[in-house]
């Protein structure tokens, strides 16, 4: 299938009430001008596939989409395309939340191209790599593949199995695939368009190791025809992305020059050297895969808007559609007019909100850390941290509200031509690439307690064993800014919470501390009596892994306030400002009412507040709902965007 290329026609002006469009720069926030832009230029016409398409068609016309949009500028945005270009990492993550208005397949195609493939090279490959490679991958005329998971290997990528050996006589790489479990899998673009894949493995040089490096490796010819020693495989048809050709990869002794290794972080001399201004293994390993962050970045970018998407449409419809006759409203009663309606889709709403404060400040620090300004080793830490909690739990997020969303239109929401079923689809997968989100959240709990064997050691050589946990805590903690604002706001309700009201926001910051602390604090504890315990140290450990993800929900929980809170110190007018106070309010009553039993069984709340929670929600919903319209206009999907045929009667 292929596309027209007609001139860009203009979309029609936005129609948005007053309030919705100041929310909408609310949530915008320090992106707004960019974002604007990039809705007002957006080439929107053909932006959703015929859901009735088969998966070839589908693959061929995501194909053809890419390259109308690379055409049209909105492609390779913020990504280098050649040796003395500059890596914008702003308008790479802009770009890539506005393609996710449009149909992710083409969204995770042009990520896997420019973002991955297109990564590897800018952030692992040298100048060399740099003027040869970019010009053809950000012009789409290079197709490639990401090869880094294998079938037997997928999280734990230090230990793949696919060998990168140096061959000294002619001065080569050799990549091998030692077992059927080193196969590569689930590749974007190997199934059928890529033509060369950057092909993660352990180096080999003299017999030695030298952990993960990545060589860019041909796989096939200008006819689709595997390259000798190279056997491509198809996955075939999916759950959702059927736009993406996802195949795998396999080696058989394969051999590319040497300079086809991106040897930024490490390599191969011209004597047969293997070099490396990073001298520790293990460190060159996480910075190498540190470089990559910025796809975890756009997925939870992505996830966020689809879930917006998914809310426009719902919410929209429930404005839209009645249902029984009740007194006073002879035609029947607005959908998001019944209290149980409210309660399916408003705090998601505020929960989205939230999602994309935090994702604004995700974003900015971003841009410091891989932008031109200085910045440390621990805004690279809280870096690589935050994007790897905000990706799962927005990936998470967006899942759930697509479904809710779904079963909230009915009818209208399982045909296809509504986009709904699509959607929860497409998005299904976010919650599984970039980093399977059950792992990410292992990495934040141990990001959180960095240090922790240190802080023990330090207070039994002083003989302060007793002291408290809590100290501890605080140590491993990074003073973040979302950290340090949520503390102090929940300052003034430290000292009496039950006397505070529950839409008081310094009790929602407590409540969120205390459960980040205290779950952090007691993960510590049983972590170390788990250490001093002897026997299966394994199973120690495997026992607290409950634990361990519920403390790093928690952390990301409240980064995710703080960002909201932070968010309310805009200059913002009269009502925007009370409709985004009670948004807040709605999506921290929510979290601490899917949370209550905890915050009952450890004393932070009383029962009789805890019935009365439920009672507060129901409340803000009611207020809320007045601003219905306004709320998912704020949210930017353009309503000539969301594609559904119920909204064009």
């Amino acid at each position: 299938m292929t596309l027209t290329h007609e001139t860009p026609s203009p979309i029609a002006e936005e129609q948005l009430t007053v309030l919705g469009a100041r929310l909408r720069a609310a949530l915008d926030g320090p992106f707004a001008a960019e974002r604007a832009v990039g809705r007002a230029t957006f080439p929107a016409d053909g932006m959703h596939l015929d859901p009735a398409v088969g998966m070839e068609d589908a693959r061929e016309w995501t194909l053809a989409r890419l390259i109308e949009l690379e055409r049209r500028g909105f492609g390779h945005s913020g990504v280098p395309d050649g040796a003395n270009a500059v890596s914008d990492p702003l308008t790479a993550v802009t770009t890539f939340e506005m393609l996710a208005h449009g149909d992710l397949s083409v969204t995770i195609k042009s990520g896997v191209q420019f973002g991955l493939f297109g990564g590897a090279v800018t952030n692992l490959g040298t100048e060399w790599h740099h003027r040869t490679f970019l010009p053809g991958i950000t012009d789409l005329t290079l197709l490639g593949a990401f090869a880094m998971t294998e079938l037997g290997h997928g999280s734990d990528v230090q230990h793949l199995e696919t060998t990168l050996t140096y061959v000294r006589e002619t001065d080569e790489i050799e990549i091998h695939s030692p077992t059927p479990s080193a196969r590569k899998a689930y590749l974007g673009n190997a199934a059928r368009h890529g033509t060369m894949a950057a092909v993660f493995g352990q180096l080999v040089v003299d017999g030695e190791q030298h952990g993960i490096h990545v060589v860019l490796v041909p796989i096939r010819d200008d006819h689709g025809v595997d390259l000798p020693g190279v056997t491509t495989g198809d996955h075939g048809h999916k759950g959702g992305l059927l736009g993406v050709d996802n195949g795998t990869l396999q080696f058989d002794r394969v051999r590319v020059p040497r300079r086809m290794l991106l040897d930024r972080y490490g390599g191969v001399t011209d004597e047969g050297v293997y070099t490396s201004p990073i001298s520790s293994t293990s460190k060159r390993f996480f910075t190498m895969l540190g470089t990559l962050v910025r796809g975890r970045v756009c997925i939870g970018g992505g996830a966020g808007i689809t879930a917006r998407r998914a809310l426009s449409i719902a919410v929209r419809h429930g404005l839209r559609r009645r249902q029984f006759p009740a007194a006073g409203r002879p035609e029947g009663v607005l959908l998001l007019d019944y209290l149980t309606h409210q309660r399916r889709l408003l705090p998601r709403v505020a929960e989205a909100y939230a999602y994309g404060f935090a994702q604004n400040e995700l974003v900015e620090l971003l841009v410091k850390v891989q932008g031109p300004a200085d910045h440390t080793e621990a805004d690279q830490r809280e870096l690589e941290t935050r994007a790897a909690g905000l990706k799962a739990q927005t990936t998470w997020f967006a899942n759930a509200t697509v479904q809710e969303a779904r079963e909230a239109c009915g009818g209208f929401g399982y045909m296809s031509e509504n986009r709904l079923t699509q959607l929860r689809g497409d998005v299904d997968i976010f919650a599984t690439f970039e980093g399977d989100n059950t792992v990410l959240m292992q990495l934040v709990a141990k990001a959180l307690l960095t240090g922790v064997k240190e802080s023990w050691s330090a207070l039994d050589r002083s003989g302060v064993v007793q002291a408290t946990t809590r100290m501890i805590g605080e140590a491993m903690v990074e003073r973040t800014a979302a950290n340090v604002i949520v503390e102090r706001v929940a300052d003034g309700a430290r000292r009496r919470p039950e006397e505070t009201t529950l839409v008081d926001r310094g009790w929602h910051a407590l409540m969120f501390e205390e459960r980040a602390r205290h779950s952090l604090d007691s993960l510590a504890r049983r972590m170390r009596a788990a250490s001093k315990s002897g026997g299966d140290q394994f199973e120690a450990f495997n026992r607290l892994g409950g634990h361990v993800q519920f403390a790093a929900r928690a952390h990301v929980q409240r980064q995710v306030l703080g960002a909201f809170i932070t968010a309310l110190e805009q200059d913002l007018d009269a009502q925007t400002r009370e409709v985004l106070e009670r948004l807040c309010s709605l999506y921290a009553l929510a979290s601490i009412h899917e949370d209550r039993a905890w915050f009952v069984e450890h004393h932070r709340m009383s029962l009789g507040r805890s019935k009365a929670l439920g009672d507060q929600i129901d409340a803000l919903c009611r207020e809320l709902r007045p601003h219905a319209l306004p709320l998912v206009e704020g949210l930017g999907v353009p309503e000539a965007w969301l594609g559904t045929a119920f909204l064009e009667d």
